[in-house]
């Protein structure tokens, strides 16, 4: 089961291997949990094309479908829908070779009951 977010708490993707994260920081805004965001991608046509799956801390996702994707000056987002049904905005840093991901938005969607 995926990590619950609570009311008044930003998460934060750090990345993997990251080493010196404190927890539970206080902010203006509220409290800040650091979560590892670890991101697998499809390689076609060029290297790291879209993500296929990715890991918050100890749960792994998989992307149903990327629904969206844009460029900023540096980065590329990707808006997918996971495996729970909840929508990720995906962002890949391309400044650096290495290309470093972070969870920038998540919106729990309803699940629909399926009538018998």
């Amino acid at each position: 089961m995926p990590t619950k977010i609570f009311p008044h708490t930003e998460r934060i993707a750090a990345p993997h291997g990251a080493e010196h994260i404190s927890l539970n920081q206080v902010s203006a805004r509220g409290t800040i949990l650091i979560v590892v965001l670890q991101v697998e991608c499809y390689s076609g046509a060029k290297a790291d094309e879209r993500p296929v799956r990715f890991r918050l801390d100890d749960t792994v996702f998989f992307i149903e479908e990327v629904l969206d994707q844009w460029y900023g000056p540096d980065d590329t987002f990707f808006k997918v829908r996971a495996d729970d049904g909840n929508l990720y905005i995906l962002r890949r840093d391309q400044s650096i070779p290495e290309g470093t991901w972070s969870l920038t938005s998540f919106r729990r969607l309803e699940r629909e009951e399926k009538s018998p």
